[in-house]
């Protein structure tokens, strides 16, 4: 079983059990809208999730949890997605749960972790995330992780009420620090 361990959070193949304390743990954050709100979904829909992660994982997607090294909790997700096996590259995207575990390093952390693996392990060459403009939260992630914001998608997006920016980020293989380096 794939484990990638890092100094605080380890990554790990998702069982059906821990996509199911995924889904009921997640906390939307009203004060800080990030995304949109898929509501009206029931526990059960956490079983078709984990049927559709096996369903394309390792082909298409490789999604593993994020775990607290110290209890083992999950608190979410990371993916590598839509890989272009032909082109080496893919989209990557990322879930905390609960808003406790946020702005605590563990997103930027499974990036890095996630991106060591593209690179180093499965030959990628070009890893690129989108994220909308009031999600700061994953724009301060991308960048510490060395993401390069490549553009904008002005006005791309409706949610919450109104127009939103898309943001373009992609980092190269060749641009890539390890952790083994010294990161600011």
């Amino acid at each position: 079983m794939l484990k990638l361990v890092g100094s605080d959070i380890y990554l790990s193949v998702l069982e059906k059990e821990h996509c199911r304390q995924v889904w009921e743990g997640f906390e939307y954050d009203f004060e800080a809208k990030t995304e949109p709100l898929h509501m009206g979904h029931s526990v059960c829909k956490s079983e078709s999730w984990f049927d559709e992660i096996q369903k394309v994982q390792g082909e298409k997607h490789i999604r593993l949890g994020i775990f607290l090294n110290n209890d083992d909790t999950v608190i979410g997700d990371v993916a590598l997605q839509d890989i272009d096996w032909k082109n080496r590259s893919c989209s990557i995207g990322l879930g905390i749960t609960k808003k406790e575990f946020r702005s605590k390093g563990y997103g930027t952390e499974a990036v890095i972790i996630m991106l060591e693996y593209g690179f180093n392990n499965i030959g990628l060459e070009r890893i690129f995330a989108n994220t909308l403009e009031q999600n700061k939260g994953a724009q301060k992630a991308l960048e510490k992780s060395g993401f390069i914001l490549e553009g904008r998608e002005r006005k791309a997006v409706y949610f919450a009420g109104q127009r939103w920016d898309r943001l373009n980020y992609a980092i190269l293989r060749e641009d890539f620090i390890p952790t083994n380096k010294k990161r600011e």
